[in-house]
């Protein structure tokens, strides 16, 4: 998972609970061998800027679309969109999923919720989706599958190999978002 910011200690409990030799990636040559890389929720212009001073941002890019598949949860969702609104002018995400995210879109801290979500190819019934400063998926491209929506919107998706969730799975105290993203990569 992408250590540099953010809720990597919760995704790496959801992966050692499911089994996954999960390692902390925070350099360029931590690259090499991976299966599948978690870029977790954080704060989204931060964890930018550490991907460039980290030298990971052009690696990165190019290991995805070499087919690295990824999970990027809540500002993970913002750093792989291919466009953010509500950013720093400065913000450049990875354009790695074809989709228009907006930052904080729900409100601030205080605004956080939690929903029952129907997520296609998940069984068990409704996921508890938590909310928490999340983005909005304003738009999606053509390739892109909606696998769940709130409200009529979409807030989790894939496309190829790249998944993204508005919502953070890791805190929800349910491990099936990942284990299904994690039947991609098997």
């Amino acid at each position: 998972m992408l250590a540099l910011q953010g809720a990597f200690r919760e995704h790496r409990e959801v992966l050692d609970a499911l089994g996954v030799d999960a390692v902390e990636l925070r350099r360029p040559e931590g690259l090499g061998g991976l299966d599948a890389l978690v870029i977790p929720g954080g704060e989204s212009t931060t964890m930018q800027r550490l991907l460039d001073t980290s030298g990971l941002r052009a690696p990165l890019q190019e290991a995805i679309a070499d087919g690295l598949r990824v999970l990027g949860t809540c500002a993970g969702l913002i750093v792989l969109a291919r466009s953010v609104l509500d950013g720093r002018a400065d913000q450049q995400p990875l354009g790695a999923i074809d989709l228009v995210a907006r930052r904080n879109a729900y409100g601030r801290q205080r605004d956080s919720f939690e929903a029952a979500l129907e997520v296609d190819g998940l069984a068990g019934g409704p996921f508890p989706g938590v909310f928490i400063r999340a983005p909005v998926i304003e738009s999606v491209g053509d390739a892109v599958e909606v696998r769940a929506e709130h409200n009529g919107r979409p807030v989790l998706a894939r496309q190829g190999r790249v998944w993204v969730t508005t919502f953070h799975p890791e805190i929800a105290g349910d491990l099936r978002v990942h284990e299904l993203f994690l039947q991609d990569v098997a």
